[in-house]
């Protein structure tokens, strides 16, 4: 059984990448736009890895790309 992309998490650190932002250039978009997708925590604790729905994101790019696009 294949596990649908949809659904694939990726760490913050891979997102970080993705986007090429450092950690705190990603704490902008999550802290002042409300649509940023929000992270999964594995775990309660402060330091558990935080973790993005892929297609959270790419939606959110999306949307981006779609504003920038009718302005």
């Amino acid at each position: 059984m294949n596990k649908s992309p949809l659904k694939a998490l990726i760490r913050q650190s891979a997102l970080c990448n993705w986007l090429d932002l450092s950690r705190s250039g990603l704490d902008k978009p999550r802290k002042k736009d409300p649509t940023f997708p929000k992270p999964l925590k594995d775990g309660d604790s402060r330091q558990a890895a935080a973790y993005y729905v892929v297609i959270e994101v790419e939606a959110w790019l999306r949307a981006k790309i779609d504003a920038r696009d009718a302005g």
